[in-house]
């Protein structure tokens, strides 16, 4: 039986990193504000930028506790200090945050420039964490302007948004911009891991990478989705547990269908297609997944010489990419996903004039009669020139046919 007084915590919130050493897959940023801790070059904005879930807010909230840390400003603050808690719980006074999708009039604005004002109540710096600035309306970011260029010694910017195009350029050229990338599978793989292990909660290595997958480099949407799943199959997790909550379909699948597509098997694929819309699969995700699979694939191709061509695969993705649109909105879903992978097998058979003028050229520099160096008895045989010939219009053809 639960206590009534126990309060359950997500896992994304139980685990968010409290020091920078905690936090995975940003190096790049992480090594920057620490330098800039440790040599005193300070700005006076930061703009953080990137997907949903990959940490902005939480090194916002790291880095304003390194700049107030009792021994600071220092990149080593003590994580269970009293500074450090209250910035964590949200309750310190020089430490604002502010969600600028609901605070985004230009009078909460101008409030906001005479608060900057006075001097901190504990703190070393007045730090203002703006989320979701992209939200500010064009009137709020021009009251911005002038206290975010000049602004009073004590006071810190940093605004975090997942659409920087949308951020006014006056805005950005006042700050300094960093860039946060979706973590990579392999490092988000290993962390969830961690925590698996470390909560009690079974989960097999395919599940887990069934998560990665789903998360598309967002620890938190990874996080989210790991706890999700321990509460639905009450902390043992296996990989059909999660295919079937999220409506996906297995690697092997995903394999079947683009080896199906590669040969042109087109009767194969119509039966793949039948398996998944009977299993209730997410079209659209599906869809997805294939695209990914076949770009991780695609550097691999590149890098080997077998009947696989790169530029079939790049025809497939093209294909798919297109076709999302189609399936995520399209009034019959399963006939615009049949015809998706259809057509992307169409696209997969095709040759550009191009490509095959290329590979023929190659071909026949093995054969060149230069008359002023090569002897009359090495010239290419009749039957050769015929041989290729005949290859080239018959690829003509195929081109002229599609």
């Amino acid at each position: 039986m639960v206590n009534d007084n126990y309060e359950y915590r997500v896992i994304a919130r139980r685990w968010r990193p409290k020091t920078f050493d905690e936090l995975v897959g940003q190096g790049y940023i992480v090594r920057t504000l620490k330098n800039a801790i440790n040599t005193g070059k300070i700005a006076h904005a930061y703009l953080f930028v990137g997907p949903r879930g990959t940490g902005k807010t939480t090194t916002a909230r790291l880095f304003a506790t390194a700049l107030n840390a009792e021994n600071g400003p220092s990149a080593t603050f003590d994580a269970n200090g009293e500074t450090a808690s209250e910035i964590a719980q949200g309750c310190c006074l020089d430490v604002i945050e502010i969600d600028g999708a609901s605070n985004n009039s230009v009078d909460q604005i101008r409030s906001l420039r005479e608060e900057c004002q006075y001097a901190p109540v504990k703190c070393r710096y007045k730090i203002y964490i703006i989320d979701e600035v992209h939200m500010l309306s064009n009137a709020a970011f021009n009251a911005l302007l002038k206290t975010l260029e000049e602004p009073p010694a004590h006071v810190k910017f940093i605004f975090a948004t997942t659409e920087a195009n949308k951020v006014l350029p006056t805005i950005t050229s006042r700050c300094q911009r960093f860039s946060f990338r979706p973590v990579d599978g392999a490092v988000l793989h290993g962390k969830l891991r961690e925590i698996a292990d470390l909560d009690g909660i079974e989960i097999s290595d395919d599940a887990l990478k069934l998560i990665v997958r789903l998360a598309n480099g967002g620890v938190r949407d990874a996080q989210s989705t790991l706890d999700q799943m321990a509460a639905f199959c009450a902390n043992k997790i296996e990989e059909s547990d999660i295919l079937s909550a999220y409506g996906l379909i297995s690697d092997a699948k995903l394999d079947a269908i683009i080896g199906a597509m590669r040969s042109g098997n087109y009767e194969k694929i119509l039966s793949l297609c039948k398996e998944i819309v009977d299993s209730n699969c997410d079209l659209y995700r599906v869809l997805c997944d294939l695209e990914s699979r076949l770009h991780s694939q695609l550097s691999h191709l590149l890098s080997t010489n077998n009947e696989i061509f790169p530029e079939r695969e790049v025809r497939i993705l093209e294909a798919l990419h297109y076709a999302k649109d189609g399936v995520k909105s399209g009034f019959d879903e399963r006939t615009n996903f049949e015809s998706a992978l259809l057509h992307a097998t169409e696209q997969s058979q095709s040759r550009a004039i191009d490509s095959i003028l290329q590979i023929l050229r190659k071909q026949s520099a093995q054969f060149v009669d230069a008359k002023e160096n090569t002897p009359t008895s090495s010239r290419l045989p009749k039957s050769t020139q015929n041989l290729l010939q005949e290859n080239f219009h018959a690829k003509i053809r195929v081109l002229k046919s599609e």
